[in-house]
Formats: structure tokens, sequence, C-alpha cells
């Protein structure tokens, strides 16, 4: 593989130390490098970039792909010739292989296929090295107190999933299980689909030192701390997969007495960026680039929030991931953070996929972001979780599950009043609100979807 974990760790940190033009030389060094491999490798991109110069270190010059594009073009995609789009579909079939080693050296991960088209990711030994080195630089977000709980705690961690799948989360543990034996006793997945007091019993009982997982579940179990049926102290919390607000982040910290650092990340890049304690997210940009850009590709400026983003994963070379559309609305700080990381701050705004559009009656649409829904109802004391789905262009139905002992008529009627306001506020009070009497459901991957747009 070249270049140890280790080596990639000192690495890692030696550039955060420079500062912010060696991590942008330190991007530009793997973009090179990664355009010549692409070239080289895969007949995709050896087509896609025919017309460009050598020695590309630019990412303004390189076109931009999409998940329909690469998963159409799978075999091309690749630079190694024997991974075929058929043998991967063999291969996850079966879930008994999660974290086993594709063709013996590949890691295969897939999405869930939320945004209508199931992902399928084959990454190699780089990518989950430079994936583990980047985990160096996690270190210095927390206190005294904190490494001391992770001493005591022996470093376990938990990671609450949906098992029984390839995805990214339950793959990777399980390949670093089967890697190191020793090592992996210390992560272990708990289900989400198991019932909520088994699934408390089970982490008191293992006690760890992180917890991971999405964040809606994140906070469901600071729920049941805060009940104290869920006796854990852990020193470092790492909600992700939705959008991580001010106050539920400062709930989950006093809940459990915890660092909190949401992570940002994606099947396609799992090491994309880290929240920090000014709630924005540190993209890791000498491993990998975002690009907040408008309907039409272009840059959009610091401080206002983009139509997408383009990612590009200057790690993985056997699937080789540029200027990839990943489809979520982000907003570029425009002036360093206060917490001081070197690294780019954005804020996401939710998927563009998930954004609300409603037609006003005079020919015209107005859209609201996904995260104003949730900054609006996560202040809503009696949520314990929520999902908002637009059922017609113009009729919203609100799935409610309240916390215990919340009174379910009162919650209703306050999120009912902060949605009504929010609709106002956008000239879209012509919608209507539906109570459900469903609760919130899950994707196949475990994923609770705060916002389901209208397909």
């Amino acid at each position: 593989m070249g270049e140890s974990v280790r080596q990639l760790a000192r690495e890692a940190r030696r550039v955060m130390r420079q500062g912010p033009e060696a991590i942008e030389q330190q991007q530009r060094v793997h973009l090179a490098e990664l355009v010549a491999y692409a070239r080289a490798h895969s007949p995709y991109y050896r087509e896609l970039y025919q017309d460009l110069p050598d020695g590309v270190d630019d990412l303004a010059l390189l076109p931009v792909t999409n998940k329909k594009k690469l998963m159409s073009r799978f075999d091309d995609w690749a630079t190694d010739r024997e991974v075929t789009r058929e043998k991967v579909e063999a291969f996850v079939a079966d879930p008994d292989l999660a974290g086993h080693r594709f063709l013996g050296r590949y890691l295969v991960a897939t999405t869930s296929g939320t945004s209508g088209l199931r992902g399928l990711f084959v990454i190699d030994d780089r990518y989950q090295a430079v994936h583990t080195a980047l985990g160096s630089r996690v270190g210095g977000v927390m206190g005294a107190r904190d490494l001391i709980r992770m001493i005591t705690r022996a470093g376990r961690t938990a990671i609450v999933s949906a098992p029984g799948g390839h995805f990214f989360t339950v793959a990777g543990a399980a390949r670093f299980r089967l890697d190191h034996p020793r090592l992996g006793r210390l992560t272990r997945v708990f289900s989400i689909h198991q019932p909520l007091p088994e699934l408390v019993a089970e982490l008191n009982r293992y006690n760890p030192a992180n917890l991971a997982g999405f964040l809606s579940m994140i906070t469901m179990l600071a729920g049941e701390q805060e009940a104290g049926r869920l006796r854990i102290h852990p020193a470092i919390v790492i909600p992700g997969g939705e959008t991580l607000t001010e106050d539920v982040r400062k709930r989950i910290a006093t809940t459990f007495q915890a660092t909190v650092r949401a992570a940002y990340a994606a099947t396609e890049c799992g090491f994309l960026g880290l929240g920090c304690a000014h709630d924005w997210y540190h993209v890791a940009s000498d491993w990998a680039a975002v690009e907040p850009v408008d309907t039409d590709y272009r840059p959009v400026p610091p401080g206002q929030p983009s139509h997408t983003v383009l990612l590009s994963n200057l790690a993985n070379r056997v699937q080789p991931i540029l200027r990839y559309d990943l489809g979520d609305s982000v907003l570029l700080r425009p002036n360093p953070c206060p917490c001081g990381s070197p690294f780019p701050a954005i804020r996401v705004q939710g998927r563009a996929a998930d954004m609300l559009t409603f037609p006003t009656g005079r020919g015209e649409h107005v859209s609201i972001s996904p995260m104003l829904f949730g900054t609006a109802l996560d202040r809503v004391t009696g949520v314990e979780r929520f999902q908002v789905v637009q059922t017609a262009p113009t009729t919203l139905r609100v799935r409610l599950q309240p916390s215990a002992g919340a009174d379910a008529d009162r919650v209703w009627q306050a999120v009912r009043d902060e949605i009504t306001h929010l609709l106002t506020e956008h000239k879209a009070d012509h919608v209507t609100l539906e109570r459900a009497e469903e609760p919130p459901q899950q994707s196949p991957g475990g994923k609770y979807r705060r916002i389901i747009p209208l397909t």
C-alpha cells in the first residue's frame, strides 16, 4: 500500500499545524496524483479527461460526475479491471460477507437508496488507512477529563446502527474486527432494530468510551440517559447522518457530560468533516475537497447557501470520486472559525433533494430548506423524533414520536404552531398540515429521514 497509517497520521498532524497554505498545497498534490492515476487506469476517466492538459491540480478544470453516471459506467469507472458490477452485486447479496475482503483486497459499502438509486462503492486499503489516520486529529478536541474517560473505558466504541447489510459503518467496523481481532473487540455495533430497553441494557453493560450513530438515535438515547435508564459516560459522542443544531448539540453534551463532535460523512467519503464547538463542520481538505455550487455548477460565494456541493475524495484509487455531485446544500464560512481550526468550515443546510417546494398559485414556487424545519422543531419540548412527509404539492403529513411522558396532543399543537409559523414566513401558508397516526419510518440503512419531499 505504500504509506502506513502511522506515517499518514504524522503527515496529517504536521500539515494541520502548518496551516491553511500547507493544507491547500497538500490537496493539490493529492489531486494531481489521483487524476493521473484515474486517467491511466480507468477507461471512464480516460475518456472523460481526454481533452484536459497533463498534470491537472485544479479542480475547476474537471467535469462533474454523479452517482447515476458512475453507476451506469460501473465497470469502466473502476481502475481495477477485475472489479465489475456483476461481481459486486453478487458479493453484497450475502449480508454475512459484510466487512470481508472483496476479491481478497477491497471493502464494499452500499447506500440505502433513499434518493432512488442505490450506490455500490468499492474501497481500497489506502482510503481505509487515510480514514484511520485522520482520526488521530480528533484527540485534539478532547480535554483532560475526556481523555481519562477514554483510558478508563479502554477506548471501547459503540456504533448504534442498522446491522444486516453492507452499509459503510457496519462493513467498516466488521473489517476492523477481522483485520485486528484484539483491537476489534473494542468496537461493537449495536442494532437499532431491537427494543429500546434491550439496547439501553446492552449499552449499560458495554459502557463505551465513544458513542456514534445517527443523530436521531443519539437524541433518543439522550432521552434515556436523562430518564436515568441509560447510565453511560462516554468521552466523546459523534452523531452523524443529519444536521446537528446548536440546541441539540448542547443537550447531548450536557446529558452525557461529553465532547460532542458531529461527523459530516458519506459512503463516498467517510472522513469528510468533523464538527467543532461552534457548530461548523471542518472539512479534511488535505484529503477531500468540497465545492459549493449553484444549479449550473458555478461556484457559490462564501456565506451563501449552495444548490449542491461537489465532492472529491482524494484517497480512494480503485473508484476515484472526483467532482461528484453529492446533493447537499452547504454554506462555506467566509472568515476563520473561532475554534481555531485551519480547515475550511461549512454548515450543511440539508440535501438539495430534501428541499420542500410548494406552488404559490401564481405560477411560481417557494422552497424551504430541511434545516429550517429541524431548527424549528428541535426547540419544541417533548419531541423525541419527527418526520415531515410531503404527500401532495400543498400537503405535509407530520409523523411524531413524543418523548416518554409527554402529552402527545400538546406536543402536536406546539409542532403545528412552529411549522405554521415557518410556512407563513416563507409565504406558504396555504399548505395543509396533517397529523399522522403512524410514527416516523426508517430507511433500509436505519436512518430516519426528517424531511421527505414529494416524489
